[in-house]
Parts: C-alpha cells; sequence; structure tokens
C-alpha cells in the first residue's frame, strides 16, 4: 500500500523530522474523543486493513518524483523517505471488542516519521469501520432473532467501503452479504434475491416466478411488491405449487409499504397454503430503529436486508476520532487545548466485572484483581501477530462482550456508556504535566 495515502503536512512533519534527526520512538494513541448521539458503546474494528498498511507501507519511484515536482522536496528529502519502511509496534484492542470514548483503540510506537506518516490511513480505517459495525451491532440488538443480511454495497461511499461493511458487518452476526466479492474474499455466504425489474422485464409476474424458481429451486425467495404485494404472495404460492418447490427452500421479500402489517398477512396466506416452513424477508430503508419497532410488533420476519442506512451509519456519518502524540524519546507529552485535551503517555484499559468501570492506565500498570487488559500485542518490528485479524475471532470476542454489555449501554435511545476512570498513576502524571505547562508559561 502506497504510503502516499497522507495528507501533505504528515509529509512535511516527516520531512522536517528527518532534516533535523528526530527520529526516536514516537507513541500515537488513537481513540473517539466522543460518541455520537444515541452510541452506547463502539465496536472495535478496522485493525486488520490497517496492520495490511503498515505491513506494506513504503514510497515508490513514482511517488518520490511527484513529491519532488509538486511539493518541493528536496532530493535529500526524497532518500530519507525512500527508506521508510515501517518496523514500530502496534498495541491495539482486537477487532469486535466492545469499547468507550476516550479509550485507545490502537497505539502506535515507531520512529517519529514512521508513526508521524500513517496517522491518515490508520484513521480512516478505524474510524469508518469502527462506526459501522457498531450501526451494525446495533441492527443486532434490535432484532435478535432474525437473520440480518448486508444489503449496503450499492449505496456506501466507494467499493473499498462496501468491503468494509460486508466484513464488519459479519464481525457482529449478520448472517451474510449481497456482495460477492466480500464474500468470496472473507468466506462469507452469498444472499440475495431477485429485484424488481426481473418481474418487470417478463410478461406476468407469474412468468417471473415460475422462470426463477426453475433456475434457483433452492433460493427461490419471490420479491412480492412490484405491482400488488398481497396479489404477489399468492402468485409465489401459485408457482411454488407448480414446480414442486420444498417450501422449507422458498420465500417471499417485502420490500415497500407497511411492512409490519404485510408481514402478517403474508404469514397468514402462507400458512394457509400449507407452507409454515416458507420464510419472509423485509428489506426497504431499515435501520436499527426501523427493526426495534418492527420487533416489538411482532412481525412475522425471519429474515432482513439492511442496506443504505447502515452503509453510510446514515444518523452519525462521522465518529470524533483523533490521533495524537503522547510519548516521543521516553518522554510523556499531552495537549491541553480545550475541549480536546489528550492524556499522555502509553496506555493500558483494564476491564473488570459487570457494573464496574473500565480503567484507562499507564501501560506498564498491573491491572487489579480479576481485570483483563483490552490492548494487546498486534504488531512487533512490523511484523502482525499471527492470527489477529481472523474474523472469526473477532466475531467471537463481539458476541462475548455483547453479552457483558449493560443493558442500559445497549439501549437504541438515550444510551448509558460504561464509566471509564482513570488510574492514580495516569491521573498524577496528567497532573503533573499539566502543572510544569503552567509554570512555564510566559508572566502575562
Amino acid at each position: 500500500m502506497t504510503a502516499l495515502h497522507t495528507d501533505l503536512y504528515e509529509v512535511r512533519m516527516a520531512a522536517s523530522y528527518l532534516r533535523r534527526g528526530m527520529t526516536e520512538p514516537a507513541t500515537f494513541s488513537l481513540f473517539a474523543r466522543k460518541l455520537p448521539r444515541d452510541r452506547g458503546f463502539l465496536v472495535a474494528a478496522g485493525l486488520a486493513d490497517c496492520l495490511d498498511f503498515l505491513r506494506t507501507f513504503r514510497f515508490d519511484a513514482a511517488e518520490l518524483a511527484y513529491l519532488g515536482q509538486e511539493v518541493g522536496l528536496p532530493d535529500s528529502d526524497l532518500a530519507a523517505l525512500a527508506g521508510l519502511r515501517f518496523d514500530g509496534e502496534v498495541w491495539a484492542v482486537p477487532e469486535g471488542r466492545v469499547v468507550f470514548a476516550g479509550e485507545p483503540l490502537l497505539e502506535v510506537t515507531a520512529p517519529l516519521p514512521q508513526a508521524q506518516l500513517v496517522e491518515t490511513a490508520l484513521l480512516n480505517y478505524v474510524t469508518f469501520q469502527s462506526a459501522v459495525a457498531t450501526k451494525a451491532a446495533r441492527c443486532r440488538i434490535a432484532a435478535p432473532d432474525a437473520d440480518l443480511v448486508d444489503f449496503a454495497a450499492r449505496r456506501t461511499h466507494g467499493l473499498e467501503s462496501a468491503r468494509a461493511m460486508a466484513r464488519v458487518s459479519a464481525m457482529v452476526g449478520f448472517a451474510g452479504t449481497s456482495n460477492v466479492a466480500a464474500a468470496e474474499e472473507f468466506g462469507l455466504r452469498p444472499l440475495g434475491t431477485m429485484a424488481h425489474s426481473y418481474v418487470q422485464a417478463f410478461p406476468t409476474e407469474h412468468e417471473s416466478f415460475l422462470a426463477f424458481g426453475t433456475d434457483f429451486p433452492d433460493a427461490a425467495v419471490f420479491l412480492v411488491d412490484t405491482y400488488d404485494t398481497q396479489r404477489g404472495v399468492r402468485t409465489a404460492i401459485e408457482a411454488t405449487a407448480e414446480l414442486g418447490l420444498a417450501q422449507e427452500r422458498v420465500g417471499v421479500r417485502l420490500d415497500s409499504g407497511d411492512l409490519a402489517e404485510l408481514a402478517v398477512l403474508a404469514r397468514r396466506l402462507l400458512d394457509e397454503a400449507g407452507m409454515p416452513d416458507a420464510r419472509i424477508v423485509g428489506s426497504g430503508g431499515l435501520d436499527e430503529y426501523a427493526l426495534e419497532a418492527l420487533t416489538a410488533a411482532g412481525a412475522p420476519i425471519d429474515a432482513y436486508g439492511v442496506g443504505t442506512k447502515i452503509g453510510v451509519s446514515a444518523d452519525a456519518p462521522s465518529l470524533d476520532s483523533a490521533y495524537k502524540l503522547v510519548e516521543y524519546a521516553g518522554r510523556p507529552v499531552l495537549k491541553l487545548s480545550p475541549g480536546k485535551a489528550t492524556a499522555p503517555a502509553a496506555k493500558q484499559v483494564f476491564r473488570g466485572g459487570p457494573g464496574e468501570p473500565d480503567v484507562l492506565a499507564l501501560r506498564e500498570e498491573e491491572p487489579r484483581r480479576g481485570a483483563e487488559p483490552l490492548l494487546v500485542p498486534a504488531q512487533r518490528a512490523g511484523t502482525p501477530r499471527p492470527g489477529v485479524d481472523s474474523l472469526d475471532a473477532a466475531r467471537r470476542r463481539f458476541e462475548r462482550d455483547l453479552a457483558w454489555l449493560p443493558e442500559a449501554a445497549r439501549r437504541l435511545r438515550a444510551p448509558e456508556p460504561v464509566t471509564v476512570t482513570r488510574s492514580a498513576a495516569l491521573r498524577e502524571l496528567t497532573d503533573r504535566l499539566t502543572a510544569d505547562h503552567v509554570a512555564a508559561r510566559p508572566p502575562r
């Protein structure tokens, strides 16, 4: 992956560091300053792509030529940048784990120019993927007994986002994805039905259902609302009988109208036709709030296709994330900017039992008895830790953390996140550095 995937000021800072020999180890911490509205937690995601980016990080000859011609870097800077590879270490919260505001999702320690240059890419991967993973997790909470399918590929902001969406939705328990490329890459279950255009392409709805059922007898889910939903369900029942399809392989999809009311109608018609095992799929502009309402209404819907609103995290499309220097050359540092102050030094997060706050601590601190450290070594000397990007392991971590997450934090509206406190050692270091900065200010 090209190192040119960065902001210009990162390149200029890195060049300036290199000119001055400022290559001592630097630690940067990546975290969310605050949770978006109505979010009681975040799901850590994006680490796998971060590690892949760091593994292949380099400037090639054409990119260096561009930096010389368009940015005006002299040959000495270009020669220094040409030799850069990421050979530092990464501590991270493994993907699938639940985290809260102020807790590092990952921390990078590497020679200062390296650690500075990778900021943009790491923020991009972690910010987007954690935001949409959290949105998808909330859908799981809203409809815990239904199968959820990622339908977001056509509406995400780019194909790379669609790829990431498919992966993180699987991480939080989605049954499959409509995105065929992502299904192939990540070993997911490809799932899909038909579009209205398929029904319209045939002279009659009945003929379209017969054709689809003939061609795909093991995946005959009929889209029934192109013209009239009640008639569409009856037509699906007729086509199933004519073709002799196994009812457990058959389904109808509702994509418009009052899904709760139409699902009750469809279920009644299917049951009366002797098809109690035929499934009902709902889709069309769904998110966790719509799923919550359908679940509360007892809608007999077996599966949902969820797309646009999770793929762009529609109600919270941005995450207030930051990547900040916390230590350089063995010297802990902090920011005191109003609203953007940071905690110094490399850190760890310790998690105790149910009802206990998380504790943000210094990396070298020992956990209190029974507490679990959240950040683990993910990459050392530029080499990723084996298995750290396993999707199956991420799924298991999410299921465990979802079961642990307090009900108040799981709420879709007005949630109460788990409290994050600071250890005595971190508070003492922060206070001391703050006092030093205040004392160093010139008198007014």
